[in-house]
């Protein structure tokens, strides 16, 4: 039997109510559910990922889509809203209520935690959302800025103040490039610019190299025990590379004077050509010794399917609370002994899991560890 003494440890969160309102294809749509694994199976386009992508937004960013919050909106109605309310369960604070959603001419959605209206990052103390969806399938084949949204998200689980720090650093990169564009020369500017980008780069950077170390301790165990091919990452970026030799200030400092130095050649290029906001993760099929892109597409599931359960136990472990695991169309990629072994790790880590497919019987080794709903044009059953 697998088993994870560190994530025992830690603190049990899982959905127990979920209520939609003028969400995606759902007018009105209340679940209760037991604690258990979840379950939705049915047809493609039945709702089932509306549903994950709902439970989603119960953390910091635009849900597993990035979409759009206009495009969450029900479509056949007058309303221009939606809301998403959920009731968790937590053996640290008991039972939370979170509350999410659009009011009418607003741009950002609103957050209120027991009744308290509260920031996006606030719902990081409560809990914590790990996702994987079909839309993620190239991963190791796409572009750079696919893996690096990846890896920030990973990191984003382990260290909520994380999301802060990326997008004050965009904040400033792109006032610094709109001044290369203008044709600025106002050095206290760009200097002011400079410095906080340098201060935020270099803590973007360092968060993501410790993620990436304490991950693969925790790939390489769970690789011993289950039939999910361990996964070798390398960071691919200047700041995380010149970390592992320098001290932060003194790398900080460096990309500071670099940033200054290159305004010529990023002035001729339009935008910043350096810094962590070009930095790629590298994955490797370690029993292999090959790149994760040359692997097949069925090699590559299981490398991201193992690379998401080891993400799991670990923000378990640093963060004290087990988070809640969404897998959209996941199962139906994994040979049988492989769909066996994922549910038994979730056990194992402890967290809940919400799962999708098209046919129940994908999930027959679930058994009683789960609690099953069929969807059917946006109608959800209990079965």
């Amino acid at each position: 039997m697998i088993s994870f003494q560190n994530s025992r440890q830690s603190a049990r969160v899982s959905v127990h109510r979920l209520s939609l309102t003028n969400f995606r294809n759902y007018q009105s749509l209340t679940l209760d559910f037991d604690g258990r694994h979840i379950v939705f199976y049915g047809n493609n386009g039945a709702g089932k990922t509306s549903i994950l992508e709902a439970m989603s937004l119960l953390s910091a960013g635009r849900g597993l889509k990035r979409a759009p919050y206009s495009d969450m909106i029900f479509r056949l109605q007058q309303e221009t809203g939606f809301a998403v309310y959920a009731k968790l369960q937590s053996s640290l604070y008991g039972e939370v209520a979170i509350g999410t959603g659009l009011n009418e001419g607003d741009i950002n959605r609103k957050i209120r935690i027991n009744g308290v209206s509260k920031t996006a990052d606030d719902m990081a103390e409560y809990c914590r959302m790990i996702w994987l969806i079909p839309a993620m399938d190239g991963l190791f084949t796409g572009p750079t800025a696919d893996r690096r949204r990846f890896l920030d998200r990973m990191v984003l689980a382990v260290d909520p103040s994380h999301a802060g720090r990326v997008a004050r650093y965009d904040k400033a990169m792109r006032s610094r490039n709109r001044l290369l564009i203008d044709g600025s020369v106002d050095r206290n500017f760009f200097a002011a610019l400079e410095s906080q980008m340098a201060e935020l780069g270099t803590a973007i950077a360092a968060a993501r190299a410790d993620l990436v170390a304490l991950l693969t301790r925790v790939i390489y165990y769970l690789a011993e025990q289950t039939p999910f091919p361990k996964a070798s990452l390398e960071l691919d970026g200047s700041l995380e590379q010149a970390l592992q030799s320098k001290a932060a200030l003194d790398v900080e400092e460096d990309f500071r004077a670099q940033l200054e130095f290159n305004r010529e050649q990023d002035r001729l290029a339009g935008r910043t050509l350096h810094g962590p906001h070009r930095t790629d993760v590298l994955v490797n099929h370690h029993g292999k010794n090959i790149a994760a892109y040359l692997c097949s597409t069925g090699e590559q599931k299981a490398l991201l399917m193992g690379l998401i359960l080891a993400h799991g136990e670990l923000t378990a472990e640093v963060s004290g609370m087990t988070p809640v695991i969404l897998l959209d169309e996941m199962a139906a990629h994994l040979d049988q002994r492989r769909r066996s072994a994922l549910f038994d790790v979730l056990d194992a880590i402890g967290v809940q899991a919400v799962l999708t497919g098209t046919d129940r019987q994908l999930f027959d080794d679930l058994g009683g560890r789960g609690q099953f709903f069929e969807i059917y044009e946006s109608k959800v059953t209990s079965v």
